[in-house]
């Protein structure tokens, strides 16, 4: 009779497959905001949307890409779900912390009333046994309407994986390349898989699409004695605001001459023996050895270096960089960080365990000052790698720096190779808010005659000119004057490094 009165197995499964989906799953409109991506960064520029509206997305799918005034930074969806809305265009600004678009998403558990809960999916209130789905045909209606974990796509990496032009399917590529893909109107879909790494899409792909398809194009004379207006751009705009804070500071300046004779003596022993891995693949000796240095066991493999932190000589800044992390381990007041506190109570300092030193960089997009993290625990071949490194980041357009290379907190010190340009001895350097407590500008060592050198007749001596300032809140003169003659006796004596094993 129980059977009979249910009209079947059939109705019954059906019946249970229905109460639990309506009882135990919802679906609820999470809003996905701008999260703070690095210290004083305020506001960011939305550069390139990888999703469109009703577009399905997993977790850690990249969702967006933004500029702020230090990097590009790619944003990763957090939920597995499908964009019902995106609140924030291409090229407008948002907030830290505002909404840049809706996700709808699938929860388990109790229905509850709330407003983010999205409509439910309408089923038939007629009891009749003959109008109820079957478990197949719920299976094929939800596969339709529902987002669920079967529907994941496949890694490219996967050997099942086919390529589907039509498929939503990530393209790999760097903010730079894209962006240089948008300004060129070239649809990086057509391009993939690329011929980097894993198919990643390179730079050169994009000037191999242009050049089968270039067409010439008259340039655009510009009217001579008319004046232009130019809109300074983020990273500008973003300096032109760190100036003025500079302001606020009470500057503490200091100059002096170090002499890199000895110095540049050496120079030509340390470019004789740079490690291999340093090496471009061009240059490394492949003499055979007589006897191998891993017939019993192997040595440990070096660090894996890109071609962009490779070299073939050094030159004087990695071993001035060294010598002032040196120092800075000995004077702890030149590894403190001003700590954020309240207003109303006394201010802290936050003395750190490394030497964290900021670089000044000059690139096409602007002034950047990413970070050597713990620069006392590198030897002079591997920061002379990370400058080279940094810099090539730096030229790409857009910038190429990430947070990786510009942590929320900078150095304590940021050092300024001005003479790298100029032909200028001294300059006058300004301390910004969030750029340590003091700064140097190295100029150009010049080769001098030093009339108090040798007996009375002088030697001819290599000099450099350096320029500090430092945050007289922080900072007494004296102090930063015993600083810069700690920092003097390991330039001009540079076999003090050697029982350091640098």
């Amino acid at each position: 009779m129980f059977t009979r009165r249910l009209q079947g197995k059939r109705f019954l499964v059906a019946c249970l497959h229905t109460s639990r989906r309506v009882q135990n799953s919802r679906k609820v409109i999470e809003k996905f905001k701008l999260a703070d991506i690095g210290e004083g960064i305020t506001e960011c520029e939305i550069i390139k949307w990888n999703v469109k509206p009703q577009a399905v997305i997993q977790a850690f799918d990249p969702l967006c890409e933004v500029q702020s005034d230090k990097a590009s930074v790619e944003i990763t969806s957090p939920f597995d779900g499908v964009v019902t809305e995106l609140l924030v265009q291409e090229g407008q600004v948002a907030k830290v912390g505002s909404n840049l678009c809706l996700i709808e998403v699938v929860k388990e558990g109790a229905i509850g009333i709330s407003p983010n809960v999205a409509e439910p999916v309408n089923t038939s209130s007629n009891p009749d046994t003959n109008s109820l789905p079957t478990i197949e045909s719920e299976q094929e209606s939800g596969s339709s309407k529902e987002f669920t974990s079967a529907s994941r796509r496949k890694h490219p990496m996967d050997p099942t994986f086919t390529p589907d032009a039509k498929s939503n399917s990530p393209i790999f590529a760097t903010p730079s390349v894209r962006h240089i893909a948008r300004q060129r109107g070239v649809d990086l879909a057509q391009l993939a898989p690329g011929s980097g790494k894993e198919g990643r899409i390179e730079r050169r792909d994009i000037d191999d699409y242009l050049a089968g398809a270039a067409t010439t194009k008259a340039p655009v004379a510009l009217q001579d004695d008319q004046d232009v207006v130019v809109e300074l751009g983020r990273t500008r705009h973003s300096m032109w605001k760190a100036m003025e804070k500079s302001l606020h500071i009470p500057h503490f300046g200091y100059s002096t001459t170090l002499d890199l004779t000895t110095l540049h003596g050496l120079l030509p022993s340390l470019n004789a023996n740079i490690p291999p891995h340093f090496l471009p693949p061009s240059v490394i000796p492949t003499l055979p050895l007589a006897v191998s240095p891993s017939s019993v066991y192997p040595p440990s493999p070096p660090p894996e270096i890109p071609p962009s932190g490779q070299y073939t000589r050094l030159t004087y800044l990695p071993f001035l960089l060294k010598t002032l992390a040196k120092s800075m381990f000995e004077w702890p007041l030149f590894r403190a960080s001003i700590t954020t506190t309240d207003p109303s109570s006394r201010p802290t300092l936050t003395i750190r365990p490394h030497s964290d030193i900021s670089v000044a960089l000059s690139t096409p997009n602007g002034l950047y000052t990413p970070t050597i993290q713990s620069a006392d625990s590198h030897s002079m071949y591997a920061l002379f790698s990370q400058l080279k490194y940094l810099s090539h980041l730096g030229r790409q357009i857009p910038c190429g720096l990430t947070p990786k290379e510009m942590p929320k907190r900078g150095g304590t010190l940021t050092v300024s190779n001005v003479g790298a340009i100029g032909a200028g001895d001294f300059a006058a350097p300004v301390l910004v808010p969030g750029g340590g407590v003091a700064i140097v500008a190295l100029g150009r060592a010049k080769w001098v005659w030093d009339v108090d050198r040798g007996d009375g007749s002088g030697e001819r001596r290599l000099k450099l000119g350096v320029s500090w300032s430092a945050d007289h809140r922080v900072i007494e003169g004296a102090e930063l004057a015993a600083f810069v003659e700690c920092w003097r006796g390991y330039v001009e004596n540079p076999a003090r490094l050697i029982a350091d094993s640098v």
